[in-house]
């Protein structure tokens, strides 16, 4: 319905085959699959708008290829539907884990979270309240607040800054839910807040990994439902059990790989080349030193929604409010090139991190 009153050109079930720029005519060729068949398509600027996440993390582990059971990343896992009366080890503790382990635990398998380093938690109702009232609520809205204005405000503030005012926030959250992360470490789950206690939202600009929005997993872990193993590593496979470094065995009929993803250019690496994802270097992350996002300081989200090493290749994600707002100033420049608009670059940084 979006795309018929938008009037927008949409194809779906179409796969993209291959991408191949000509540096001389300015042009991509572009193949894809449409209905079983291939089409040729040839535009100026090509767009990855593939969310803020690349190819799957499979951690390579000892013993993978002798183990009977079912084994699956996390963006592999069709639901719990098959898997009642099964046991199953998820290895991972951030957003994927903990839902597929809820729904496993649901549907009346027997699972274990395995936990290999800490987690920052935030549950959604405190987060809504305390972390975004003030631009994204009915209470925003009833004191004048638009979405237009709430995106604004909310990209207004420097990356280099906004940690200072992340900080307080989250001390507010961890006062408010004091017993809820109380009874999180009783059940042995390893807890932080940031390299810097600043939370959730730097967490996700910085590294987009290390935390769970709860809507009630949590508690399932906290009353034992949801079996967790914490602050212990996968030391191999047998045919039937995930073995631990501490030699702990978790007979296992399924594991679920929940570990996350690489950055968006391994795409351009299998889209078009592995020379061209170098060229372009890591997606997102801002350089802030801090774990999982090194150095050295960029000040925005590396080559998200701006020119590319790569001439006529951008990279479009990220969550509602950067999807929404930054499409816009990625529109524009797509548009002022389109139309001949002079559109000099000043400042691009060299890739730092192949990824």
């Amino acid at each position: 319905m979006y795309t018929k009153v938008m009037e927008l050109n949409y194809w779906g079930s179409t796969t993209a085959k291959s991408a191949q720029y000509d540096e001389k005519t300015g042009e991509w060729t572009v193949v894809v699959e449409r209905d079983g068949k291939e089409v040729v398509l040839r535009p100026k600027q090509l767009v990855l708008a593939t969310g803020m996440s690349g190819k799957a993390n499979v951690p390579t582990v000892e013993g993978q290829e002798i183990f009977k059971g079912e084994q699956q990343h996390s963006s592999q896992h069709p639901g719990p539907d098959a898997y009642a009366g099964k046991k199953v080890v998820v290895i991972g503790s951030n957003n994927s884990a903990h839902d597929i382990c809820a729904a496993l635990w649901e549907a009346g398998a027997d699972v274990t979270m395995l936990q290999r380093s800490s987690t920052h938690i935030v549950k959604s109702d405190s987060l809504m309240e305390i972390g975004l009232g003030d631009l994204y609520s009915e209470r925003a809205v009833q004191g004048g607040m638009t979405t237009r204005k709430a995106d604004l405000i909310f990209a207004s503030l420097p990356y280099r800054i906004m940690h200072e005012f992340q900080i307080p926030i989250y001390d507010k959250i961890r006062e408010k839910d004091a017993d809820f992360y109380a009874a999180l470490e009783k059940a042995g789950f390893m807890l932080d807040f940031g390299d810097d206690d600043s939370g959730l939202f730097m967490k996700y600009l910085r590294r987009g990994s290390g935390y769970y929005i709860d809507v009630g997993a949590c508690d399932l872990v906290i009353d034992g439902s949801i079996k967790l193993k914490s602050g212990v590593d996968v030391s191999h496979l047998t045919e039937n059990a995930v073995v631990l470094k501490d030699g702990t065995e978790l007979p296992a009929d399924l594991v679920v790989y929940a570990t996350g993803y690489g950055s968006m250019n391994g795409w351009a690496a299998d889209l078009i080349s592995r020379e061209v994802a170098d060229k372009v270097g890591k997606c997102w992350g801002l350089g802030s030193n801090t774990t999982k996002d090194p150095g050295p300081w960029e000040g925005e989200q590396r080559n998200m929604w701006k020119p590319t090493q790569q001439e006529a290749l951008w990279f479009h994600g990220g969550n509602l409010h950067q999807s929404r707002h930054y499409s816009q100033y990625l529109s524009l420049q797509l548009k002022a090139r389109q139309v001949g608009i002079d559109t000099p670059i000043y400042g691009m940084t060299k890739p730092q991190h192949l990824s």
